[in-house]
């Protein structure tokens, strides 16, 4: 029992560097056309990422029970995968850079669990079901794999198209009341973004602690449980109310506290913005990652936003892109999976050293 309550303590730390890593994700571009301060900014994104929290739980399911098989997964194994997270997106928010959380702790389960059962067949690759279509199949490919190509791909696209309709819907107004309008708009826009952000990356962690509650109950982890801590007795993966809702306080916590150097390399380095480029980016973003959520698709909210920004900047100008620091983004991206997998395998292997299974 002592470990499990530590597995959800480390699950709710990975909850808010989430929280304030992605906060970025949510407010950089609404910060860096000046439409909010970043104050107001940070606070608009934690109510929304509260409220969007609460919307949904297909993408828990999918991270608790769908990319490996749960036989091989322990408490050790959990906070293990979790640590390495948390020192990946520590390493890259202290470099201003924006990575995923999503794959972070997706790197970090299926290193663990591997170094757990000392074979790569414990990783769900693909789980093919015929009567479905192809984005409904289970499985690291089409859940992870595929969304992490394709979601940013969608990103760059739809932002680029859809700069390039705004562009033509605004040819004949004045810089100031373009300005005016799209500022107006981009408080909705940063409210949806803040939504959608919370309605996939939160559910990531509340999938976590319910695979941590359901397998310590089938090991017999809890059998002589105390009556007053009977809530972490989970017989049936179910994502229990009360998990739904520390998650999406901690997440709007973590969002409170500002993440102010990926701010910093979104809002202002990679491209300048003004309002219009920041509603047509937080619009196509959030509705990627609504799209993923509706399918159970943990996908990248960094991947989503960073992509939009760079469609958008490129409709504005080929020329208006800071490449070599799209470049650095890139490769943080392609690393996040394996780093954080290594991390994990690494700590499961020294804690059996040390006797701790």
């Amino acid at each position: 029992m002592t470990l499990l309550l530590v597995v959800v303590f480390v699950a709710l730390i990975f909850e808010y560097v989430n929280g304030f890593h992605d906060t970025a994700n949510s407010i950089a571009t609404v910060v860096g056309t000046k439409v909010l301060r970043p104050m107001q900014a940070v606070a608009l994104a934690a109510v929304a990422n509260l409220i969007g929290a609460l919307a949904g739980e297909a993408v828990a399911t999918t991270v608790g029970k769908g990319l490996v098989d749960i036989k091989f997964v322990t408490s050790t194994t959990i906070t293990c995968g979790l640590l390495g997270g948390i020192v990946w997106n520590l390493i890259t928010w202290w470099l201003g850079l924006p990575s995923s959380s999503t794959h972070a702790m997706v790197g970090g389960l299926i290193g663990s669990t591997v170094a757990a059962a000392n074979s790569w067949g414990v990783v769900i690759f693909s789980k093919v079901d015929a009567t479905k279509p192809w984005f409904a199949q289970g499985g690291v490919l089409y859940k992870v794999i595929i969304p992490m190509f394709t979601s940013p791909a969608l990103g760059f696209i739809v932002g680029f198209l859809m700069m390039g309709v705004l562009y033509v819907v605004a040819s004949r107004m004045t810089p100031g009341i373009v300005n005016a309008i799209f500022g107006k708009l981009q408080l909705v826009s940063a409210t949806y973004m803040g939504f959608s952000h919370g309605s996939n990356d939160a559910q990531k962690t509340m999938g976590i602690i319910t695979l941590a509650m359901f397998t310590a109950t089938q090991s017999g982890e809890l059998k002589n449980l105390p009556g007053w801590l009977s809530f972490l007795h989970t017989p049936t993966f179910e994502i229990a109310t009360w998990v739904k809702v520390v998650c999406a306080l901690t997440m709007a916590a973590g969002t409170a506290a500002g993440g102010w150097r990926i701010i910093k390399t979104l809002g202002h380095k990679m491209v300048r913005l003004h309002p219009i480029h920041g509603f047509a980016a937080e619009t196509t973003a959030a509705t990627v990652l609504m799209i993923a959520a509706k399918f159970g698709m943990p996908v990248s909210t960094t991947h989503a936003i960073s992509t939009a920004i760079m469609g958008v900047g490129t409709a504005k100008s080929t020329k208006a892109l800071r490449w070599e620091l799209v470049e650095r983004i890139l490769w943080t991206w392609f690393l996040t999976i394996p780093a954080t997998g290594v991390v994990a395998y690494v700590l499961v292997k020294l804690f059996a050293a040390f006797g701790w299974k």
